[in-house]
């Protein structure tokens, strides 16, 4: 079977159920190598995700499931008493845990086995590798995922899939294993923005945004990174489409240029405090930690200092539109042997606590995804996702 036959869009509105998902997965698996655990059938609930199977990365705490976290450091720990506090809102919206995905080691950069559905050769991104590959492959409808850096963003734009990492607080972390407390957030992946918007309203009891025009920003990111030309390509054609289409587009205009190095200091220092100094950890995971000591107090401070002042300004630039469109990632997916992909088009923006989502649609050449993405207000996931759903007709 070639790459192409391994991507199977899955909607939430499929009736194939958690059987089909398994049977999936056996067929599929042994390639792309999402999932570390498979769990036996569980009975589907009666909510709005009544019998919907999904994939829980595996730093989430599944009841009854070792959660290791993509590292040999954690081999040996023992089944999760409970649930995480978002699995327990899964199931109590009907969904069924079919098992966990691979995650990079704590969720940083060193890569697990997981390819790309749509290229073997190719990464899926990380660090939620696992379910952005599981999603693409048709294995799930539906995985979680989280982000401390670009985690779900990349992954969703190296796949063709949809993917929101929501603001941080907007849904529950108990029971997830931290890696930078002040960064970390959960994600949700699915084909489509639709059915992110279907998830999120099940798993909020909020009603799911429907799609409407849109007033957008542009940002390019080719202020702090050298965007590749297809990706620039992809999101310039996106503006156009946009505008064609009754979008009001403006340019953003926040300098960004400190965000990026400012979010890699914090990241680093609060990890270098949470994932204990262990010789079996991956090479990028021990750099980092590394890095992360180096930091001095004054320096940790100079960072978030001139973070709260961005947001501040990007908070009140928000208020003129619903959404910034962005890129996802610098361009395709790289080869697996070059590591997940470098997290910097979303580092920007996750340092300043703003949700991001990842709109599937566009392509290069050689027909590889490449997703573009919608940055929005903390206060209005509902608006982002509306944006989307709009945009994703139109890309």
């Amino acid at each position: 079977m070639d790459s192409p036959e391994l991507v199977d869009p899955w909607r939430l509105a499929d009736t194939r159920g958690a059987e089909a998902a398994r049977r999936r997965i056996a067929a599929i698996d042994d390639r792309v190598r999402a999932w570390v655990t498979l769990l036996d059938a569980d009975e589907p609930g009666t909510g709005p995700l009544a019998g919907v199977p999904v994939g829980v990365k595996d730093i989430i705490d599944v009841a009854g499931v070792p959660t290791r976290c993509g590292s040999p450091v954690r081999a040996d720990t023992p089944p999760a008493a409970a649930d995480a506090a978002i699995v327990r809102l899964l199931r109590e919206a009907g969904a069924v845990v079919v098992g966990k995905t691979v995650t990079t080691e704590f969720a940083c950069f060193d890569p697990g086995p997981t390819r790309n559905p749509h290229d073997l050769a190719r990464t899926p991104g990380g660090s939620s590798s696992g379910s952005a590959a599981a999603v693409a492959a048709g294995m799930v409808p539906l995985a979680l995922g989280s982000q401390t850096a670009g985690s779900v963003v990349r992954p969703s734009s190296f796949c063709g899939v949809a993917g929101l990492a929501v603001a941080r607080g907007a849904l529950p972390t108990d029971g997830v294993n931290p890696l930078a407390p002040s960064l970390d957030t959960l994600g949700l992946f699915a084909a489509t923005v639709e059915d992110l918007a279907l998830a999120r309203a099940a798993l909020t009891g909020r009603e799911p945004a429907g799609a409407t025009v849109p007033r957008l920003l542009a940002w390019d990111g080719t202020e702090i990174a050298d965007v590749s030309p297809a990706m620039r390509a992809a999101h310039a054609d996106a503006v156009e489409r946009a505008r064609a289409a009754g979008a009001d587009v403006g340019a953003w205009d926040v300098d960004l240029r400190a965000a990026a190095a400012d979010h890699h200091t914090v990241m680093a220092a609060e990890a270098s405090e949470v994932v204990p100094s262990d010789p079996r950890l991956g090479e990028r995971l021990t750099a980092m930690l590394d890095e992360g000591r180096a930091v001095s107090p004054d320096v940790l401070a100079g960072a978030r200092s001139r973070a709260a002042a961005t947001r501040t300004a990007a908070l009140a630039r928000l208020e003129t539109a619903d959404a910034v469109l962005v890129p996802g990632a610098l361009g395709v997916a790289p080869l697996a042997t070059d590591g997940t992909g470098d997290p910097v088009m979303s580092r920007p923006w996750h340092l300043l606590g703003l949700p991001a989502l990842a709109v599937p649609g566009a392509r290069d050449e050689a027909g590889l995804p490449l997703g573009l993405a919608l940055i929005g207000h903390p206060d209005r996931e509902d608006a982002l996702l509306s944006a989307g759903r709009w945009l994703e007709a139109r890309v």
